[in-house]
């Protein structure tokens, strides 16, 4: 009960700075379609922690596409200003991914399901205004680590806009 009670003051207390924003990647939306949402919260000026989901709407045919067709994304962010217009920050993040990927054997060319874990880092730039709209530009890769037929490479890749509460 009382790992309960701590568990639970410790979210009431990590959500009481009150700074939240959630976001939609226009990019992925206008180029590879494909929605990614995210929500972040913020432990302080500097400090954040949020979490993306990217579902791929894209054909698995088409020759431009993520391999990803999931990606779950819960990452850490260090601001390095604390402008209240722009802000640079760096990123680390573990990345949970599904998709297929094409794989060659003596047979012939087929599509392999996977699911891994990549870790990764990113670097970007945030503007907030003073009504809360944000615009958050970043980019960076990560690298899965448990299996070999996933992809070796995973992107971090985003234009979102959104709305911080």
């Amino acid at each position: 009960m009382k790992k309960t009670l701590l568990l639970f003051g410790l979210l009431i207390s990590s959500l009481t700075y009150s700074q939240q924003e959630i976001k939609l990647d226009i990019a992925d939306a206008l180029v590879i379609k494909s929605l990614e949402f995210s929500y972040e919260n913020y432990l302080s000026k500097e400090n954040s922690f949020g979490i993306s989901a990217l579902f791929n709407v894209e054909k698995q045919n088409k020759d431009f596409r993520y391999n990803e067709n999931l990606m779950i994304t819960p990452y850490f962010r260090h601001y390095f200003s604390t402008d209240e217009v722009w802000n640079v920050f760096g990123e680390a993040f573990v990345g949970v991914n599904s998709g297929k990927k094409e794989s060659i054997k003596d047979s012939g060319i087929y599509d392999v399901n996977y699911t891994d874990g990549a870790l990764g880092i990113a670097i970007g730039t945030k503007y907030i205004s003073s009504s809360g709209l944000i615009i958050d530009v970043h980019a960076g890769a990560g690298r899965n680590l448990f299996l070999s037929n996933s992809p070796t490479i995973v992107p971090r890749l985003g234009v979102h806009v959104g709305w911080r509460f």
